[in-house]
Parts: structure tokens; sequence; C-alpha cells
């Protein structure tokens, strides 16, 4: 830290306007609550065990996907069994365990100048509105900071009942976990600094060292992009981090030239920092879902009911877009495409 710290501290930004080390200071925190967070659910009660029995839906294969955002259940039909709601609810500790990130701005995010320490962003809110219609109490909810990473295997392993944490919706993931319908859209965008010669996802991108997060879409499409060729033959993608705010650390500290990520992440952080700026518009597609485990389906179909009465509701979705992302995502008497919330096609 110190080797860095002298040269390179009047570049680093925290949340909006905080002090000049403000970001590190978040980035500890998270790490430091990873490890109370992070234990098995042990005897808190695990649904996925309950759940094994549910009768599964036909899922559609990742070699069959042609639009994995419109694979996810019906928010009504069933056998009427819940056998994962009804583990959750039988919980001693009768809380939602979900996986989120705590320092993505807006999104999911530990404010410095809270002094209540509560997370707080635009997935946060959505958590606790699942955890309302589920438990009927907001608060019911047991935080998990889940690293970009290791998104799939938290729910796989049954750490979490589900994850909410800005996770696109794509061919290979619906093999994996179940999704539910999407709740927001986005795309693929370069983040870089303000006097780079980078112009967006171009040949601009030649020479340059690109960062991205492990196991994520932005990885993935950079990775298929530099085998087509695409992407530049000599842009540098070796950058890979556990979580997607660790690119804009990178870049801070000179050790990456760009980051690619969503670009209503890339938004967010571009509001952090000053000295960073979006380049070029979106290269894709992204549709955001709350992830769970595949044999799940009483729990898929309840996230799904609660996001149709979410997106309907005057306090719902559209309050929140304009509380949390609309000061980033927004230019001046124009609307971005997400500002509209996504409507459901179920299969």
């Amino acid at each position: 830290m110190n080797a860095h710290g002298t040269t390179h501290r009047s570049r680093l930004r925290g949340w909006g306007g905080v002090g000049a080390m403000a970001l590190v200071c978040a980035l500890v925190m998270t790490f430091a609550l990873m490890l109370p967070l992070s234990r098995p659910l042990g005897d808190t009660g695990g649904a996925l065990a309950a759940g094994q029995g549910v009768s599964q839906a036909t899922r559609v294969r990742a070699e069959d996907c042609e639009d994995p955002q419109n694979q996810s259940l019906s928010p009504s039909g069933g056998d009427g069994a819940t056998p994962t709601l009804d583990a959750i609810k039988d919980r001693e500790d009768r809380r939602l365990i979900v996986g989120v990130d705590t320092n993505s701005y807006r999104w999911g995010y530990l404010d410095p100048n809270n002094p209540a320490g509560e997370l707080e962003g635009f997935d946060i809110d959505l958590v606790h509105r699942i955890a309302e219609d589920i438990l009927g109490d907001r608060d019911a909810v047991q935080f998990k900071a889940i690293p970009t990473s290791r998104r799939i295997e938290a729910i796989q392993k049954g750490e979490v009942d589900m994850v909410v944490r800005t996770m696109t919706i794509n061919c290979d993931r619906i093999g994996q976990v179940a999704f539910s319908a999407p709740y927001f859209v986005t795309g693929q965008q370069v983040l870089a600094p303000k006097t780079s010669t980078i112009k967006g996802y171009d040949g601009t991108l030649a020479g340059k060292r690109i960062c991205s997060a492990t196991g994520s879409t932005a990885y993935d499409k950079l990775k298929a992009d530099k085998k087509s060729g695409e992407l530049p033959a000599s842009a540098d993608i070796s950058t890979v981090v556990p979580n997607q705010l660790d690119c804009l650390v990178k870049v801070q500290l000179g050790q990456a030239d760009a980051v690619v990520t969503d670009g209503a992440l890339a938004a967010s952080q571009a509001a952090q920092d000053p000295a960073v700026e979006l380049k070029g518009g979106l290269f894709t597609d992204e549709y955001y879902g709350v992830a769970m485990n595949l044999k799940a389906d009483d729990l898929v179909r309840q996230v799904n009911r609660t996001l149709e009465s979410y997106i309907a509701a005057s306090d719902g979705w559209r309050a929140s877009y304009e509380k949390w992302l609309h000061p980033t995502m927004d230019k001046p008497g124009e609307k971005s495409k997400s500002a509209t919330p996504p409507e459901a096609d179920y299969k």
C-alpha cells in the first residue's frame, strides 16, 4: 500500500466526494466483512437441502439457448409444494440469506458517511422487498459478501438462498443456476482515464492493458473477441481480478489502462472518480437476474411474483432507480435505456 499510496493518493476518490482514501477504506471494510459472512449455512437451515425433491420444469440446455433472459419460470404454476420457501421460514434464525456486493457504488455498498453502517443501493432495495414478501419483514436478511468469481459456487454449495449482485443472465449460466425474470438491462462498456486515447471498444484498445473480473461476462467477451480477432491482437486482457471494482483501483494505480464491465457499473465508477469516464457506447445487451439454485422452483416463482409487484409499485423499481441510478446513468434531459425495467417473458 505504501509503495503506491503517496504517488497515487491524489487520484483515489471515495464514494461521491469522500476523502481521498475512502475507497481504500471501503475495500478494507469489505474484506473484513467477507470473513464472518462467508461461513456455510450450517445450523441456520439450508433451503437447498429441503428443496432437493422439487419437481423441476424442463431446463434449457446452454447449447440450445437463444434468449436466456426469457427462460425463467412463471410466477404462477407448479404443484403447490414450497419446500425451499418452507425451509427458509422454518429456520431458527428466520432470515433470507443473500449473496450481494458490498463495494459497488449505488448498487450494493457501505457508505463511510452512513453512521448506521448499513448496506444500501439498487440491488439492496430489491433484496429488502423480496425478504418482505417471503418473511413479512424487509430487514429479515443475512447479507453475505460474495465476490464476482464465486457467485455461482456460493449458490451451488448452499451458502446462500440467492445472489442479487448485478448478475447477467446468459446461456452458460442458466445451465448452472436458475434465474428470475430480468430486473435490469444494460450492456458492456469501456471505462478509462479521461486523458486516455482510448475511444471505445475498438482499435484504440491496441496495446492497452484491459482489466475485467474473473467469471464475468466482460472477461468472457474479451476472451472470445481476442480469439476471433474482433479485439486487437496486441490488447492485453491478462489483468483479471475477483471483484470488478478492483479494476478501477488498478487503473487508479496505473496498473491497467482500461476497464471493461457492465455500463451500469462503469457509470457508478465514473461517479466515484472524476478522473475516469465512459468511452464509447454499450456494445452488448446484458440482463440482470436474481440467481438461485436449479432445484428451487418455488423460490424462483416467488421472486418473480415479487418482481412483478415491485416493478408496478409507485415505491418500487422506479423509485429505487431514481434514488440510486438516475444521477449516474441518465444525461440531462435524456433517459438511458436502463431507466425502463425490462418486460418479463416467461418460458
